[in-house]
């Protein structure tokens, strides 16, 4: 890896940086691909890089609307954990973790993975059963997770407020050790590069304005830059997933919502590890460079807008008070919002379609940045041999006929 010293930086910095070597290539669309994704953040190019890496495919191609990571991936607050219910989404997040924990070598690029912990708070009874009830699962499954008593809890976050008195009372938690948080940014750039080293074109500011069926099969898709050829394409555009599925006659059980997230003023390191709370609705970290990160649950109504509604903001202001006291005098420095689709069960598709060659990976809901590299390992497997792997195979498309739900509202229902 090249090293830069403090004069090559300043002289860069002088140039505008305009001397620095690119981490991926700009190309031009070719004619034809074997394969194209559909959709720049995390997912989209963790699927172009398993592609390239794990099944041999070369001639790939991720087509971006605008700038990689500029959706969903830039746009949330950065959890990652694997402690679910069921034991199929236990299995997907779990490899999902798994790799997080190697990813930064995988990928020779530090996306900042900090395994920092993550406390799921039980404010009544049926809160504690609902978490005794997931933390024995958890360990049936092979997941770590603990469940812990209030004292437990008060002597891990001090700052948290754990009296009595509290409308909403803290009386325990389960917490996961080898959960945390990453670098939403780093994690597109580092998958970016290190796919554009494996002969994957990244083409951003082309957005896909149809795709093209010949009969049950597709055959390519129309961009701003031209048609482009392809048997194979993967969609991986979260909130806008229904869009693109009605260029293809396809009809998503999926609902899009704004969701909602914001940082504050930076202060002294007074939280090391992530709070959530269901009973509240709000959860909390600390970023290395000092603010509190906080999140929301979804709006209410349906829409593609990334800005959200003041009900909710001022709902997860008072959410985080009532945990925290102390940050009531800490200023807001900027709130912003991003576009969820959302499933009737809380859990994803990773699947083919009735068309042939086409293949969704959409209905994330709240918890798509966790899963980005176990998403794009299923995904690309997917992809490459025209069948889910085992661990996606429950995601498909059609357990919406057949009824073979996967119903995680209760570990999803917060937005985290």
């Amino acid at each position: 890896m090249k090293k830069y010293s403090i004069f090559s930086l300043a002289r860069n910095a002088l140039t505008k940086h305009e001397n620095w070597e690119a981490n991926w290539r700009s190309p031009e669309p070719k004619k034809a691909y074997d394969a194209i994704i559909i959709g720049g953040g995390g997912h989209g190019l963790a699927t172009a890089y398993y592609l390239a890496k794990l099944h041999g495919m070369k001639n790939i191609a991720v087509l971006e609307k605008g700038w990689l990571g500029g959706g969903n991936t830039g746009r949330n607050t950065t959890i990652v954990r694997s402690n679910y219910l069921w034991d199929e989404a236990a299995a997907l997040y779990e490899k999902s973790l798994k790799l997080w924990e190697g990813l930064s070598q995988d990928l020779n690029y530090n996306v900042m993975f900090s395994q920092r912990g993550v406390y799921s708070l039980g404010h009544n009874l049926q809160d504690m059963r609902d978490i005794q009830r997931r933390v024995n699962a958890n360990r049936l499954n092979g997941v770590d997770s603990e469940l812990l008593n209030k004292e437990q809890v008060q002597k891990a976050i001090p700052l948290l407020n754990c009296s009595p008195d509290a409308r909403y009372p803290v009386l325990g938690a389960s917490y996961q050790a080898r959960a945390g948080t990453a670098r939403h940014d780093a994690v597109a750039w580092g998958y970016a590069r290190a796919a554009d080293a494996l002969g994957v074109d990244i083409i951003q500011n082309c957005e896909v304005t149809g795709i093209r069926r010949d009969g049950a099969k597709v055959v390519g898709v129309d961009t701003s830059r031209g048609y482009i050829q392809a048997p194979k394409v993967g969609v991986v555009v979260a909130g806008n997933s229904s869009v693109l599925a009605d260029m293809a006659g396809i009809r998503m059980p999926v609902e899009s919502h704004p969701l909602q997230a914001y940082v504050s003023e930076a202060i002294k390191p007074v939280l090391d590890t992530v709070v959530m709370s269901n009973a509240v609705h709000g959860y909390i970290s600390q970023s290395d460079k000092g603010d509190l990160v906080i999140g929301a649950g979804i709006d209410s109504y349906n829409g593609y807008g990334q800005r959200g509604s003041f009900t909710v903001i001022e709902h997860t202001m008072a959410a985080i008070l009532e945990m925290f006291p102390t940050f009531s005098r800490v200023k807001m420095n900027r709130q912003w919002g991003g576009i969820v689709d959302t499933c009737p069960d809380a859990c994803p598709i990773l699947s083919k379609t009735p068309v042939q060659g086409l293949y969704f990976n959409c209905g994330w809901g709240t918890g798509g940045f966790k899963a980005t590299p176990g998403s794009g390992w299923a995904f690309a497997h997917t992809l490459a041999h025209d069948e889910p792997h085992e661990l996606n195979a429950p995601f498909s498309l059609d357990r919406f006929i057949s009824g073979k739900l996967i119903d995680e509202h209760g570990a999803a229902g917060v937005a985290h």
